[in-house]
């Protein structure tokens, strides 16, 4: 039951303790390497001396001051939902008419992913926008992830953390409102223009949640073009070949978790392979992230100890089950080119009121992070199309 004093919304700032830094640095000291084959590369994993490097750079030169400044640059508040501390950013644009948007993260990424939008999203003019344009915007950390700590009870699922976006929307007084997401976000999304349908004005996403066993036809191939069928191919393979993290967090996570919450290299080993793997890089890791940004996120990961408890959602979630049947707002669907799970159109629009679908020229599945500057450019034209 939810007491009054649950329900205060209280400020928060990022501040890291030297006994932290110093624990960290420790452990990156006495990290034990495993061998690695010669010329594997990244064939089997994280490769060894580009991580060995990451690591060093972790260890001497992060400047975590600079970090706490990166990440209390927006007023950021913390709450308690149903038991549940939600950590959340609420950057009120300067624009009156501004529209509310909550931003919903996925994993292995967290809220700092959107540390470079949420300016541009909130005061376009300060940017080179058209004032018109611009939100007021919340971006919780989802139960479970970084700042709003780990879950404390099984079963906490994605429908369960929808419910929760819900109620911070509303306790922050948004009864409409815009949502957006990717990867697990984007789930969160999908579901609250399904089940809050009176409070979303519209959806937008970097991914599409559907089962193709609620599709309204026998065989949901034949909803699909040639160049679909293509798509659909490539993302069977991805879920052939690059799965194995899912299945092991589906199942169990806490045997993982021992070794991810104990090593800060093992961690950054497990968390860089996906940036490097599901991003528009083409190899090249830091051709698309600064190394800093990307360390802001395994930080965000290391400091509050919640790799375990952001891997549980794979385990306690039942994609199929949750992925709704129909979703009736307007959404918006940003198709990044190296986005790893490519949902085909002629699918999406059985389930979705599809208003905008966009090929988006470059980028991958963290694309707030890769791409800012089209990131914000197509949620707003999305936007002011359905608006």
């Amino acid at each position: 039951m939810t007491t009054e004093d649950d329900e205060a919304i209280r400020p928060f700032e990022v501040a890291v303790e030297p006994t932290e830094i110093d624990d960290l640095r420790t452990r990156l000291a006495r990290t034990r390497w495993p061998d690695q084959l010669p010329d594997a590369g990244w064939a089997y994993g994280t490769e060894r001396e580009y991580l060995r490097e990451l690591c060093e750079y972790w260890r001497e030169e992060f400047d975590w001051s600079a970090f706490e400044t990166r990440l209390n640059r927006f007023d950021q508040y913390v709450t308690t939902i149903d038991g549940q501390r939600v950590h959340f950013y609420h950057v009120r644009s300067p624009e009156p008419d501004a529209t509310p948007l909550v931003l919903n993260h996925g994993w292995p990424g967290s809220v700092a992913e959107f540390l470079d939008v949420l300016g541009p999203l909130a005061d376009p003019a300060t940017h080179g926008g058209d004032p018109s344009a611009a939100f007021h915007v919340v971006a919780p950390s989802l139960p479970g992830f970084g700042f709003s700590g780990p879950t404390r009870e099984q079963g906490y699922d994605v429908p369960a953390m929808t419910d929760v976006v819900a109620e911070l929307m509303e306790r922050l007084g948004y009864d409409r409102y815009v949502a957006q997401g990717g990867d697990w976000g984007a789930m969160v999304t999908t579901l609250l223009g399904a089940n809050y349908p009176d409070r979303l004005d519209a959806i937008h996403t970097n991914m599409l949640f559907l089962s193709p066993a609620s599709l309204a036809v026998d065989d949901p191939m034949e909803l699909l073009d040639e160049g679909e069928r293509a798509e659909y191919r490539e993302t069977a393979e991805f879920l052939d070949e690059e799965t194995a993290y899912y299945e092991i967090q589906a199942t169990k996570p806490q045997s993982l978790a021992y070794g991810l919450t104990d090593s800060p290299a093992g961690l950054a080993a497990w968390i860089v392979e996906k940036f490097r793997t599901w991003s528009d890089c083409d190899g090249d890791l830091e051709s698309r992230f600064d190394r800093d940004r990307l360390l802001d996120n395994v930080s965000v990961y290391w400091l509050t100890e919640t790799i375990n408890s952001s891997m549980r959602v794979y385990y306690e979630t039942d994609v199929e089950a949750a992925s709704p049947s129909s979703v009736d707002v307007p959404t918006g669907h940003a198709r990044y080119p190296a986005e790893v799970y490519k949902t085909p159109r002629g699918w999406a629009e059985d389930v979705y009121d599809i208003a905008r679908w966009t090929e988006m020229p470059e980028g991958g599945h963290f694309a707030a992070m890769e791409v800012p500057d089209l990131f914000v450019d197509d949620l707003r034209s999305f936007v002011a199309d359905v608006g």
